[in-house]
């Protein structure tokens, strides 16, 4: 008769076990887990990152490729961290004094971005100037854009453009 209630108790026991974290079902083991840090691609320039729920956000850009047929004109990759997940988006920067821009994607829009480096600096536009300068001025990389005017000056930028931002629909799916 004891035989007969081991059996049944067996199985009871081993869920209460794995509920209470005791005992790790074998599939538990298999389950991978990964970090986007530990993917970051070689050469990545960090131009921003702030703290976050369970660790950090970061932008970064990386694989910049000046335009052989457009002086001032370079495509780029930007790296978008979070802690449980990132995206890599490919962007086009034009670096010229007369049209600095921007231009990048959300998925379905494609966004062109006129931008004004060395004028006014606010949360709507840090991002957009943080990616250009990385871009057009490497050693700038990750300086707060609202300290860079004076450099901007320097290098030929007015810092009086008009800034402006237009969303091009992509394709319907």
């Amino acid at each position: 008769m004891l035989t007969i209630l081991r059996t049944p108790l067996r199985k009871p026991l081993m869920g209460i076990l794995v509920l209470a974290g005791l005992l790790q079902p074998a599939w538990a083991g298999s389950q991978t887990k990964s970090d986007p840090a530990e993917a970051r691609p070689e050469g990545l320039m960090v131009i921003w990152q702030r703290p976050v729920a369970y660790g950090t956000h970061l932008i970064g850009v990386y694989a910049v490729q000046a335009d052989a047929k457009n002086p001032g004109l370079f495509q780029i990759k930007v790296w978008d961290e979070l802690p449980n997940d990132m995206s890599v988006i490919s962007e086009t920067i034009r670096c010229t004094p007369e049209a600095p821009m921007r231009v990048t994607s959300n998925g379905s829009n494609l966004i062109v971005r006129e931008l004004n480096p060395g004028g006014p600096i606010h949360p709507g536009n840090r991002i957009n100037h943080l990616v250009w300068w990385a871009t057009c001025f490497p050693k700038q990389a990750g300086k707060d854009p609202a300290t860079l005017g004076p450099v901007a000056r320097q290098l030929g930028y007015s810092g009086a453009l008009r800034e402006s931002e237009q969303i091009l629909p992509g394709r319907s799916r």
